[in-house]
């Protein structure tokens, strides 16, 4: 739940990139955005991991 809890937090502070990427146009927020969703892939990765370790151990 932990790893869940901090994929929330991640997305939430790649929201104030999106917002300064798209609506004005900041460039740097959009490299820090992709970095972020990188992030987030990793992490929703190892989350499906933990799950399906979980549902196969049961």
């Amino acid at each position: 739940m932990e790893n869940f809890k901090k994929l929330k937090e991640l997305i939430e502070s790649a929201e104030q990139d999106a917002v300064k990427f798209y609506e004005k146009g900041n460039r740097t927020a959009g490299t820090r955005l992709r970095i972020a969703l990188q992030q987030t892939k990793q992490l929703a990765q190892e989350i499906r991991n933990e799950v399906t370790a979980k549902k196969n151990a049961d």
